[in-house]
């Protein structure tokens, strides 16, 4: 089912007239349907499908500086001054088990929105290969057109039913990392939870900071979620990730100190990802237990 979705796509991507309404219509095909090849082998479906029942969700356009964003959106519906939930993709994009996590926030009363922040830069469900999805999509997106993109994402929620003093943000992988950056960017997040995002590693002119080099500059708690058989973010990086925070803690930094990690012993790197072959539904299913209450401690 989803195999097919992405070749629908691609066949659209690639039409001779490479119209704007073809290419749109991809995008939309993509946004919260299709995955990205480069995410297979896929195990036969999702191991929670949300029901849309009680909700409003689906495809909104998100205005930030003249570019019309794209972002997949739930929340209950009839209701207001809701807290918001910043979602934060994979490298594979807004796909249904990103649309569906969103769902699962607003299940349980939050206005959750995914936005498209790799648009400008390619489209995901495009790439059947990782390492040429990053090269040629993801290295290319700079951190901060990201927080720009995220702060214009948390003022719509504002006008649009959520209440922006009211928020948080998780993401995966990818979003990993990005939920500790903007943590430490926008004031107005209350939480974040960090599901095996990396750390540290190399700075470029688009990534010149990791998380571990803003640990001072925390606005809100973060919890990290991570795998204990993770091959990409060993066990050490957590551990200096958790000295950094302990060192921003004794400098007075109250978000550093409230901050906390999970290790999941034998889970692997994206082990919630339950559309991959990587899902663990016990260390997932707690993590996620781990998560809503995080977010109603804080939020």
């Amino acid at each position: 089912m989803h195999t097919n979705l992405i070749q629908d796509t691609q066949a659209l991507l690639n039409s001779k007239d490479g119209s704007a309404p073809s290419r749109r219509l991809a995008l939309q095909t993509a946004l919260g349907l299709g995955y990205a090849a480069a995410a297979m082998p896929l195990i036969a479906q999702t191991a929670i499908q949300t029901s849309v029942e009680g909700l409003i969700e689906g495809e909104v356009m998100i205005e930030v500086n003249g570019f019309k964003m794209p972002a997949y959106r739930s929340a209950p519906k009839g209701q207001t001054n809701l807290p918001v939930v910043l979602v934060i993709s994979e490298i594979f994009g807004v796909h249904e088990y990103i649309a569906d996590v969103t769902r699962r926030f607003a299940k349980a009363g939050y206005l959750a929105i995914a936005p498209e922040l790799f648009v400008r830069q390619g489209d995901p469900s495009m790439y059947g290969e990782i390492a040429k999805l990053q090269a040629e999509v993801i290295s290319k997106v700079p951190d901060a057109q990201v927080m720009a993109d995220l702060d214009a994402t948390l003022n719509w929620a504002s006008k649009n039913g959520g209440n922006a003093n009211r928020a948080a943000i998780t993401g995966f992988c990818w979003g990993g990392r990005i939920t500790w950056l903007y943590a430490a960017h926008n004031p107005k997040i209350k939480a974040g939870v960090a599901w095996y995002g990396r750390m540290e590693g190399q700075t470029s002119t688009n990534n010149p900071r990791h998380p571990i080099d803003l640990a001072t500059s925390l606005k809100a708690p973060v919890l990290g979620l991570y795998g204990g058989a993770d091959t990409g973010i060993p066990v050490t990086s957590v551990n200096n990730m958790k000295e950094a925070l302990a060192l921003a803690a004794t400098k007075g930094n109250k978000a550093a100190k409230a901050s906390e990690f999970v290790l999941y012993p034998d889970a692997p790197h994206a082990f919630h990802a339950d559309y991959r072959a990587s899902y663990r539904a016990a260390p997932a299913a707690d993590g996620w237990s781990r998560a809503v209450a995080w977010l109603k401690q804080y939020v």
